[in-house]
């Protein structure tokens, strides 16, 4: 059999307004359990736009320059006569050198491909015109900036 190639599809980019993050324990600051709360936001994109709603947050779990991220928050897509809520679940991993992070430490600013910041989602709803949204599975290159974290979601085809 040969080897299938993966495709992706450009959907939307999430703008997603995040609280300074609360340490949930441990011995050494940034490392160990954390959270962020979401607390609004915005997306857009060729197949969906709408708003990000103060509904959830990031527990993330940091191990020296590597991060395991678990979010979870609602968002309301615009549909052509009315709106309908989404459930997000996205889980993910944010890694990088020494280099680029003392970089980020001084406010420089680091993108998608000089950053490993990578997550998968889950969306659900009952909306019928929003089904697309829960038959697919869609990854997300993600970028930081000050007070949000941006995604660019895609859907695997």
């Amino acid at each position: 059999m040969p080897l299938m190639t993966p495709d992706f599809e450009y959907c939307f980019e999430l703008r997603c307004e995040v609280e300074e993050p609360r340490q949930l324990g441990g011995p050494v600051p940034g490392e160990g359990l954390h959270f962020a709360r979401v607390s609004g936001g915005t997306f857009d994109g060729p197949r969906l736009r709408g708003t990000i709603l103060d509904s959830g947050g990031d527990w993330w779990n940091g191990r020296g320059l590597t991060v395991a991220l678990d979010a979870r928050y609602v968002i309301e897509a615009e549909l052509a006569d009315q709106s309908a809520a989404v459930e997000v679940v996205n889980r993910g991993i944010w890694r990088t050198d020494e280099a680029t992070f003392d970089r980020m430490l001084a406010g420089e600013t680091v993108d998608e491909e000089e950053l490993y910041y990578r997550t998968a989602f889950q969306f659900r709803t009952e909306h019928p015109e929003l089904r697309w949204l829960t038959e697919s599975q869609f990854i997300g290159y993600a970028r930081a900036e000050p007070g949000l974290v941006i995604i660019r979601v895609f859907r695997l085809v």
